[in-house]
């Protein structure tokens, strides 16, 4: 090999690195581009006659690619944790600066509330008060309904936020497969020379798609990648992608979720397995914290108004006339699966019968082609229709379940108690008049009595609407018996003294007892006192103006434990709610700050591989330039020998 050979191949070497380097500098702040460097080898050298080895030069064996695999997974894995704690956040925070407001959250609606059913009281059920209440009621139900409407204008944003993450995903799959495609045909099975800019661009697009949602990535033939998401569903393989689509729920028409496309078959994936990126995110966040906001304000709404309502019923207005709903109560939402059997004729209902009992969980219900069966989605706890054909609905946490019709093995459908109880809480009344504030009985001792007896003013409890009275009781001391006589002959009567409580069947002898609590046909007394024979004591209905032991009754619904199974009031159920959001807020922006620690450290080790140093770079400019230069002088050199080696030919 000829000198001038060797010289011109060190040239060539010395060119390509230059130009390497100079490539690696203008891709500096590229994202995604990893630092390149010309890898030397020594030409094969050629035998001599004197039975020695002269080098032949050098020859370039590779641009090699500065690029860790595994710390590149480990940036692909702290970006997707990282954009869905970002995205959990940002929509979080929305609903604890909703719910935690002093001046628009839920709290100061309440207090002013039931401020203005204390003012009735203390105004004995004035007209004035009256009104004051129905103002504050209507602007109660209207602070539910607003609130509601925020969470539902949230709601919305994160079917927009699923949409626009679906499209990009779909768009960085299908770059990623034509760059699949290039890269293998690039490659032709040389694993060693690949395209080195395409990896790059590659790498960086799934490092996008990280951001959208977490992916796997796995190596392939002729350095092509596949890529999968979720519980392992390939979204790129080779040169192919698939697609993902947003999708309306086939059980809630009104919310978007994911569905895969494969064989021209879609298919709704489970949100549970689309973990990480913005979308896992907001999937996560609508799963966890909108659905449990949303449900646990629509139960505190039902909570109000049937408790509140129940009450209302047991007093009388200002005509004297039982009282009627004072709040709407919302239905439960029950929609049907669309992929269900079409021939199936299956109704539902669920029906809130006791407020106290629910839970802010929703409920599938679905048939196995044997039973009928309630599952809470919160637990995935069971329970089966039992009878069926039913005689009567199935109480379920406070919900009567009434199933008829026939289906097909699989149907389902979902039933959301509590997801309306917030916007459809209502004012019923339409007048000051309507407002029960009175009791319905009253009780009255007459001056002619010569004991010292008393009877209380008397209570009613539900069971009184089924028989109210038709006429005065009129009870009688019957001294010779020591009992009292005029109780309704076909009722039973309960006498409670110390705490013993005693039942005393219809016509039995009822004994007078100091201190003793009576209860009959719903009404309830006490008598304190010691009579003498022949003293009376008159229970008659009520005429319903000036008395306020109703309304009374109303306001001690405010201190009153009555949801989560009578353990809290409105006022502290909304104070866990409030809590339990700020609570979840403060975790996701803990996290979110740890995770963006965590993918700063590990972008950093990546950069420390793959990463361009400029001033490294410009070493390697003078290195390759006095490279260029001293091959050159080799080639000159060359020039001048041959060049003499004619001179003497001649």
């Amino acid at each position: 090999m000829s000198l001038l050979t060797i010289g011109k191949s060190g040239l060539y070497a010395a060119q390509a690195a230059l130009s390497t380097t100079g490539h690696n500098i203008t891709n500096a702040n590229v994202a995604g581009y990893s630092r390149q460097a010309v890898v030397q080898e020594t030409a094969i050298a050629n035998g001599s006659s004197s039975g020695g080895y002269i080098g032949s030069g050098t020859q370039i064996a590779q641009v090699k690619r500065y690029s860790d695999e595994f710390l590149n997974a480990q940036v692909r894995t702290a970006q997707a944790s990282n954009s869905g704690l970002e995205a959990y956040q940002a929509q979080i925070t929305q609903i604890d600066n909703l719910l935690a407001d002093t001046t628009s959250g839920l709290s100061p609606a309440l207090q002013d509330f039931f401020a203005a059913v204390q003012n009735l009281t203390g105004d004995r059920a004035g007209v004035p008060s009256r009104g004051a209440l129905l103002t504050s009621a209507d602007t109660l139900a209207a602070r539910f309904q607003s609130m509601n409407g925020r969470l539902d204008e949230i709601r919305k944003g994160v079917n927009t936020q699923i949409t626009s993450s679906v499209n990009l995903v779909n768009t960085y799959a299908s770059q990623i497969a034509e760059l699949n495609d290039q890269i293998g045909k690039l490659s032709g099975g040389d694993n060693l020379n690949p395209p080195n800019d395409l990896l790059d661009k590659r790498d960086q697009l799934i490092m996008e798609l990280n951001k959208q949602v977490k992916a796997t990535v796995m190596p392939g033939d002729n350095n092509m990648l596949t890529v999968s998401i979720g519980n392992g569903q390939p979204l790129v393989v080779g040169a192919s992608k698939f697609e993902l689509t947003a999708m309306n729920s086939p059980t809630d028409q009104t919310r978007v979720t994911v569905g895969y496309v494969t064989g021209g078959k879609l298919s709704p994936l489970p949100e549970s397995a689309l973990t990480g990126g913005a979308l896992g995110g907001v999937l996560e966040f609508r799963t966890k914290s909108l659905d449990l906001a949303q449900n646990s304000l629509g139960r505190i709404a039902l909570g109000l108004a049937q408790t509140f309502n129940d009450q209302h019923h047991l007093g009388l207005d200002s005509n004297g006339n039982p009282g009627g709903d004072f709040f709407t109560v919302a239905t439960a939402a029950v929609t049907k699966n669309v992929n269900n059997n079409q021939t199936s004729t299956t109704a539902i209902s669920a029906t809130v019968s006791d407020a106290t009992q629910l839970t802010t969980s929703d409920y599938k219900v679905d048939y196995d082609g044997t039973n009928y069966n309630v599952t809470r989605l919160s637990d995935n706890k069971k329970t089966v229709i039992s009878p069926f054909p039913q005689s009567k609905p199935q109480t379920i946490d406070g919900l009567d379940f009434a199933v008829s019709g026939a289906a097909a093995a699989g149907d389902n459908f979902l039933v959301r108690p509590t997801i309306n109880g917030a916007a459809g809480l209502k004012l019923a009344l339409t007048d000051v008049s309507q407002i029960a504030a009175a009791a319905p009985i009253a009780t009255s001792v007459p001056l002619s009595n010569k004991g010292t007896a008393k009877i209380s003013e008397g209570a009613v409890d539900q069971s009184y609407r089924a028989a109210p009275l038709s006429g005065p009781v009129n009870l009688a001391y019957d001294k010779a018996s020591g009992n009292l006589t005029g109780f309704p002959a076909t009722q039973p009567v309960t006498m409670t003294v110390g705490g013993v409580t005693t039942t005393i069947a219809a016509g039995g002898n009822v004994p007078f007892k100091d201190g003793a609590s009576y209860t009959v046909g719903g009404m309830s007394f006490s008598m304190t006192g010691a009579p003498e024979d022949g003293d009376t004591f008159t229970i008659a209905r009520n005429t319903g103006v000036g008395d306020t032991r109703n309304a009374s009754l109303l306001g001690d619904l405010q201190t009153k434990n009555i949801l989560d199974n009578g353990s809290a009031t409105y006022q502290s159920g909304y104070a866990h709610l409030v809590s339990a959001i700020g609570n979840k807020t403060r975790e996701v922006q803990v996290n979110a700050e740890a995770s963006a620690a965590q993918l700063e450290q590990a972008d950093k080790a990546a950069q420390n591989v793959s990463g361009v140093n400029l001033d490294e770079e410009a070493a390697n400019l003078l290195k390759y330039q006095q490279a260029y230069q001293a091959a050159s002088k080799v080639m000159q050199v060359a020039d001048t020998i041959f060049n003499a080696l004619l001179q003497i030919a001649h």
